[in-house]
């Protein structure tokens, strides 16, 4: 059975059964009685209360072990107010309870259009669906976007490019953080990525009838250079640690950041960007947000010059990130990694 409706949230509750073309080979199912679920197997959770204050080097250090050790890692007091946290979970829930002519309104199967409500990941590539809609906008420069974004709910733009500019904000904290981390100049990522590109996405994953035979999205790693994620308070992402699939349970109030392949190639494979997913349940719906942080398209990335000597030479050739990012969307989800085809 397959079905005519163009978004998984429009059918997801009539169905008794996942339709065929959302089932993943036996191979390749999530297999959820295997995952690790304890809170001592999870990633590092660090304070960045300290980063601007005299324990910044401490902060620091904590993060690099994080970025090289689990490519994950968890943030709180990270000055973001918790009324924006609050207004963006809302106004993305309020979204996909529109009526569906409504949302529809937004939708294209077109990779490269900057405002669109999709489904699964790449509808035009992928021979599996995947159970998950999505609303996808890129958020800087603002004044760029802002006018493409929905107008319904009537306080979107207003939510959203609030929380936009508050997590810009957090992520160039932690890009300073990391690039000294890796013994670089404080601004040196900063400088790297041209004019810098933010994308997020707005996932809404529908409760599911056969959980065990899908995924809200199989494993991949992010090709950006760092991604921020925020959850609701609905488990669902896991993050492969030591060969396991790890969950990682929300706690309120803090952020998920996970190292994209850019930085991978920044740092010269110092630090790994690492395969995680998205899970579904039968019970709940679940929102996440996650931020793409990424250079312009233009910028030219390549191992970062004072991280190759001859005893660590140059992992990665140079390319640009749009080259890079192309390749991404065209190959799916659930093949290996692009930075292979860009080494050295």
């Amino acid at each position: 059975m397959a079905t005519t409706k163009l978004l998984v949230s429009d059918f997801a509750s009539t169905v008794k059964n996942v339709p065929s073309n959302y089932i993943r080979p036996i191979y390749d199912r999530p297999n959820l009685s295997d995952v690790l679920i304890s809170s001592e197997a999870s990633i590092p959770l660090i304070d960045l209360h300290q980063l601007s204050g005299p324990g910044r080097s401490h902060v620091i250090k904590q993060i690099g072990i994080a970025c090289q050790h689990d490519g994950f890692f968890q943030v709180k007091n990270h000055g973001i107010p918790e009324e924006i946290i609050n207004n963006i979970i809302s106004i993305a829930r309020e979204f996909f309870k529109l009526p569906e002519s409504e949302r529809l309104k937004n939708y294209s199967d077109d990779p490269s259009k900057t405002t669109r409500l999709s489904t699964s990941f790449n509808v035009k590539t992928e021979k599996v669906a995947n159970w998950r809609d999505f609303l996808r906008l890129h958020c800087y420069p603002l004044q760029d976007y802002i006018q493409e974004w929905p107008s319904n709910p009537s306080s979107f733009k207003e939510h959203v490019a609030e929380y936009c500019t508050s997590v810009r904000g957090l992520i160039l904290r932690l890009l300073e953080a990391i690039s000294e981390s890796l013994g670089l100049q404080r601004d040196y990522i900063d400088k790297n990525m041209n004019k810098h590109g933010q994308h997020m996405s707005l996932n809404y994953y529908p409760p599911c009838p056969e959980p065990e035979l899908t995924y809200g999205l199989p494993g991949h790693t992010d090709p950006n250079l760092i991604t921020l994620l925020l959850q609701d308070d609905v488990p669902g992402l896991q993050v492969l640690r030591n060969g396991k699939w790890v969950a990682v349970n929300p706690i309120p109030n803090t952020f998920i950041v996970n190292i994209g392949d850019q930085m991978q190639v920044l740092s010269n494979d110092k630090y790994k960007s690492v395969l995680h997913r998205a899970v579904v349940n039968s019970d709940k719906e679940r929102i996440s947000i996650p931020t793409f942080y990424c250079p312009s398209p233009d910028s030219v990335i390549g191992p970062a010059m004072e991280l190759v000597d001859q005893h660590h030479p140059a992992v990665y050739r140079n390319f640009t990130y749009g080259e890079y990012y192309e390749k991404f969307w065209n190959k799916g989800l659930a093949t290996a990694c692009c930075l292979d085809m860009f080494k050295a």
